[in-house]
């Protein structure tokens, strides 16, 4: 089985050559809890074409510093793929701008949030349990996230797996579509999102609101929890 990852951002060129690429950070995060599975990558932001979406096994949208409503080449076409992949039964998640492009293409609403950046560790209450969690369904989870765009309307089907006052539909869970999607970033861990928030500090960032974030990292994070959800709702849902 082969997870096709797409790639929608690149980690800023101030700290590029400290980190891996986001689709390596998947394959880092997700690879312990699915070892035989196999990663591709599919570079919109680097010009590739998309595949056809029915000949897919699983789709992984990684996030990005655009916004759905931005004009973009490759943003339209990326969300005909994400309705071919949900009427083709293709397993999708999305992470942060993934989650919001889901959530747009499929009949929700995505909006710059007038509560301003999320930065630091967040904590979500969790919702609901469904089968992929495999009886590891915690009453919250801690998770590093970096964005400033929310869901504010749910796709048709869709329900909310888990919640923050700041981010309401924070995790989305598809229904009948086989998709799940989190607005927080399970694949960077403190050390990636320390660099990132330090290089935006001043702007668009205070340095308070920074300083305050970093710290934030040095409680628990449940980065790998969520590595292991996305294995084994991959592993289900195909």
């Amino acid at each position: 089985m082969t997870l096709t990852i797409i790639e929608t951002g690149l980690v800023p060129e101030p700290i590029r050559a400290d980190f891996a690429d986001y689709p390596d950070m998947f394959r880092q995060l997700i690879s312990p809890e699915a070892p035989d599975l196999a990663f591709e990558t599919v570079s919109v932001i680097k010009g590739d074409a998309l595949p056809e979406a029915a000949s897919l096994d699983a789709i992984l949208i990684t996030g990005s510093p655009a916004g759905v409503y931005d004009d973009e080449p490759w943003i339209a076409p990326l969300m005909q793929f994400i309705r071919d992949a949900a009427a083709a039964g293709i397993p999708m998640v999305g992470i942060c701008f993934g989650h919001q492009v889901m959530a747009e293409a499929l009949g929700g609403k995505v909006e710059k949030s007038d509560k301003g950046w999320g930065i630091g560790r967040h904590t979500y209450d969790v919702r609901t349990c469904p089968d992929w969690m495999n009886g590891d369904c915690p009453d919250r989870i801690s998770v590093p996230v970096s964005h400033q765009d929310q869901v504010v309307a749910l796709p048709p089907g869709a329900h909310v797996l888990a919640r923050s006052d700041f981010a309401p539909y924070a995790a989305l869970d598809y229904g009948k579509t086989p998709a799940i999607s989190f607005q927080c970033h399970p694949e960077f861990n403190a050390d990636y999102s320390a660099a990132l928030y330090t290089i935006r500090k001043g702007r668009p960032l205070s340095e308070t609101a920074v300083d305050m974030a970093i710290q934030s990292l040095e409680e628990p994070l449940d980065n790998q929890r969520l590595g292991a959800w996305i294995a084994r709702f991959i592993s289900t849902r195909r």
